[in-house]
């Protein structure tokens, strides 16, 4: 003989009342993040953020550039003033930093 408690049977209504396939849920999530129709394209970013970005990009392209360099027309030849020179061992790293930290506050930035 099987015996169901109410603490059963409520939980077997529970279950009856929650879409089994998630359709429901799907929908409304759907609804709730689609895009405004009457506001046409947004963007994710406003325009000051934007102009960060693109002032992170050219440091860090900056940056690159300085480590460029240093090839000598010997090989057999190391110019040790040349590889390791204050250009490229501490101003050039500081640079792309500087580019990342831009790039992070852009990004992070709100706009008003």
């Amino acid at each position: 003989m099987i015996v169901f408690s109410k603490k059963n049977k409520m939980s077997n209504k529970n279950k009856k009342n929650k879409p089994s396939n998630g359709t429901a849920e799907s929908t409304s999530v759907k609804e709730k993040y689609s895009s405004n129709k009457n506001s046409g394209s947004t963007f994710l970013f406003g325009k000051t953020n934007y102009q960060w970005m693109i002032g992170g990009i050219l440091l860090i392209f900056v940056g690159f550039l300085c480590m460029m360099g240093g090839k000598s027309s010997d090989p057999n030849v190391f110019n040790y003033d040349e590889i390791y020179s204050f250009r490229r061992v501490t101003l050039a790293p500081i640079l792309v930093m500087l580019g990342f930290l831009v790039e992070i506050y852009a990004i992070m930035h709100r706009p008003k």
